[in-house]
């Protein structure tokens, strides 16, 4: 496959000494990544940004700009609020600015490179969020509105003959106070919502082009025929040529707007175990002379659902079954928000999929940069695509929703890593779910169609999905729909020194690196029975990284720690499942019997965890302990305030044990303490009963003879439960 070209140096050839001028540096945010240390005015994301549509002539606008914040209407030469680095956005470290602000204008003076004369040029933005007003020497271009496509202005006959030409962007981002699709950007960040994107957040660039110019390309690889479907956009007359690691494999050619056929013969099929990608150059010509020459590349590979052997309802790619095992992944970053650091960090991203046995990812109601996307391609990383999220309350924001569905489409289709698209996620402004699923495969049948990921099906498109914590489980398979589980998992842990803010959640706490990997492939192992004792065809775990306070990520917000151990996590995403520990019950649970404990609810005295503490004025009643319905509950004694205090004597039988652990069923926050050490403890809830792993320090408290157990369980909202026993846990034997 071909490389791509890189343009760096030119643009700072051509900047201004004033923006030239070393005046920016990241602000101290609450975490950053490795990569924001490589970031700067002069690398700030300066590769090509469009890999399937490459000319060798384009200028990088990336860089310093002035931004004036909230305001926008002084328009006098050389005032300014700050300087910001573009293409990060305002509320980012990396902008040099980290602010939030509804309305900002951005200014910047750039030069046309003297080779470009006779050509248009065009002036391309990756993505700007959401209204942008663009002008170039105080003429008026157009507006654009949309905060995840991109969009681009003719701006020859704005130009100055020579000298520095003005280009100004005011934007408008109302964010959760509009009703417009943004995902999980909101002015308050909090549990799974998180910091807003304004303004500039993709990479800015010209680019010079003939009068009749190709304007983009469709590729449609058609598997069963042999073929590559080719529609090249523009007026003329085209030829392309398909090459397979510089070997000519095919060409052919047409007219401008017609479907053009290439012929690949014994093609060598894309996958995420091969990752195969033909380069592909298309010339246009007019008047029997070329006017316009890119090049691209492409992938032949075919998603589609089937019947396996059983007669089950199956993803099948390149007419095979494939399990899809992927994570949800939020694209945010704590240094750049939804602008990563660098084009490497975009890609140590896919490859640390790849590394923890991963074959697929959904993408969760973000749209990332093409490169993003060329890295998932070249790399084999199957992509579930979701349109990000917005109200959908008027007939106006359901139109706008509309038109940011199709660009996302048509900006992203020719990516052969992308397999599915996700019209709606758990009824988030889910409205005209059959007609908007229709338009969706109507615009591209070569791909799936997901209409609903968890809660809300509508029984259309190609699959049933629900979303199931901490999971796993799986809907029915129908005849025409494959079993897919859009959401599970959410194990939770926070790693001191690598969190966005003290106080951190997940949908289940775990206690250690080693709990969490454990944890993780059990229900991994859970998913990988459901796939054939109940049809699921995949299952997408949240998530990959911690974002903000969600502290469930397989890896730190700041990608620094591997929480799970990545060769065990790897496996078990791959199948390859250990066998199960053998656990015996030392200390029972009140699971299949009430065993007495004593109670209260009223805050006891700070030595009530200790052995020799007094409990006989507090009530007795046999556990479990909370409110019947309770998933998973065994309601013995009902317990309906906040919080409750729990002892109970056990007799240990010493001798040489296999290693102990807690056995606990809590809803929601639990410590629990042996002869007055803290043994264990986790936030959230869980909706059976599951080993703790216990601290170093609660085992050593365990002594021959007389014990005690003693219990804090806190609840805040919803179902509540608590029961705690003991068990000695060994390695399983194959």
């Amino acid at each position: 496959m071909q490389r791509l070209p890189l343009v760096i140096a030119a643009l700072f050839l051509v900047l201004p000494p004033a923006v030239r001028a070393a005046d920016w540096k990241p602000v101290a945010g609450p975490l950053k990544t490795r990569w924001a240390n490589d970031v700067s005015p002069q690398k700030a994301l300066p590769e090509y940004p469009r890999p399937q549509l490459v000319r060798k002539d384009w200028l990088n606008l990336n860089g310093l700009w002035d931004i004036k914040l909230a305001g926008g209407a002084d328009k006098r030469p050389g005032r300014t609020e700050a300087r910001i680095l573009v293409p990060y956005p305002v509320e980012s470290a990396l902008s040099g600015v980290m602010k939030h602000a509804e309305r900002m204008t951005y200014r910047r003076s750039f030069a046309v490179p003297d080779g470009w004369s006779g050509r248009r040029v065009l002036l391309h933005f990756g993505a700007v969020d959401w209204e942008a007003k663009v002008s170039v020497n105080g003429e008026q271009l157009g507006r654009h509105r949309g905060g995840y496509d991109d969009f681009s202005f003719d701006i020859t006959d704005a130009l100055k003959p020579s000298g520095p030409q003005e280009l100004a962007v005011e934007v408008f981002d109302p964010t959760d106070a509009g009703s417009q699709p943004r995902g999980k950007q909101v002015l308050h960040p909090g549990g799974i919502m998180y910091t807003p994107t304004s303004g500039i957040w993709q990479t800015v660039w010209i680019e010079p082009v003939a009068p009749a110019h190709i304007e983009s390309l469709l590729l449609v690889p058609d598997v069963d025929a042999g073929c590559l479907r080719l529609t090249v956009a523009g007026r003329g007359t085209v030829e392309a040529v398909a090459s397979d690691h510089g070997k000519r494999v095919a060409e052919a050619g047409g007219k401008a707007g017609a479907e053009i056929k290439l012929d690949i013969r014994d093609a060598k099929l894309w996958s995420p175990d091969s990752p195969h990608l033909y380069d592909l150059s298309v010339s246009l010509k007019s008047g029997g002379k070329t006017v316009d020459e890119v090049t691209s590349y492409f992938g032949m590979r075919k998603i589609a659902v089937g019947k396996d052997a059983g007669g089950v309802t199956r993803l099948m790619l390149n007419g095979k079954s494939v399990f899809q095992v992927g994570p949800l992944d939020q694209g945010f970053w704590p240094d750049g928000i939804y602008t990563a650091p660098t084009d490497e960090a975009l890609r140590w991203d896919v490859a640390t999929m790849k590394k923890l046995g991963f074959n697929c990812v959904r993408k969760h109601v973000k749209v990332e940069p093409d490169r993003w996307y060329y890295w998932c391609d070249k790399l084999g990383l199957l992509v579930w695509q979701d349109m990000p999220a917005g109200d959908n309350k008027t007939p106006e924001d359901k139109e706008q929703f509309e038109v940011e569905l199709r660009r996302l489409i048509e900006g992203r289709r020719d990516h052969p890593a992308i397999i599915m698209w996700v019209v709606f996620n758990e009824g988030w402004g889910q409205h005209d779910t059959e007609r908007l699923a229709g338009l969706v495969k109507a615009m591209d049948p070569s791909r799936l169609v997901d209409n609903a990921s968890g809660w809300s099906d509508k029984n259309c498109g190609d699959v049933v999905d629900m979303h199931n914590y901490p999971g796993p489980g799986s809907p029915k398979p129908e005849a025409s729909r494959a079993a897919v589980l859009g959401e599970f998992g959410g194990l939770g842990l926070a790693v001191d020194g690598h969190t966005w803010t003290n106080k951190t959640w997940g949908y289940k706490g775990t206690q250690s690196s080693e709990d969490l990997t454990r944890n993780y492939e059990k229900l991994l192992a859970k998913a990988w029975m459901l796939k054939d004792k109940a049809g699921l065809c995949a299952c997408i775990y949240t998530q990959l990284t911690d974002v903000e306070t969600e502290c469930n990520g397989l890896l730190t917000y700041d990608r620094q720690v591997y929480k799970v151990i990545p060769e065990r996590a790897a496996a078990a995403d791959a199948g390859r499942i250990p066998p199960p520990p053998v656990i015996k019950e030392v200390v029972p649970t009140s699971q299949q019997q009430g065993i007495p404990w004593r109670f209260t609810l009223d805050k006891p005295a700070g030595d009530w965890v200790k052995h020799q503490f007094d409990d006989s004025a507090w009530k007795q009643g046999p556990g479990g302990f909370g409110t019947r319905g309770t998933p998973g509950a065994v309601v013995r004694t009902e317990w309906k305030t906040d919080d409750i205090w729990l002892r109970r004597p056990f007799d240990w039988p010493g001798g040489k044990l296999a290693k102990p652990e807690l056995m606990v069923h809590h809803d929601e926050d639990v410590e629990v303490y042996i002869n007055g050490v803290l043994a264990g403890q986790a936030g959230g809830y869980i909706c059976d009963y599951e080993e703790m792993e216990m601290t170093p320090e609660g085992a050593a408290a365990l002594k021959p003879g007389k014990n005690v157990l003693a219990v804090h369980c806190h609840q805040t909202t919803g179902g509540q439960y608590i029961d705690v026993g003991i068990v000695s846990v060994a390695p399983g034997v194959k």
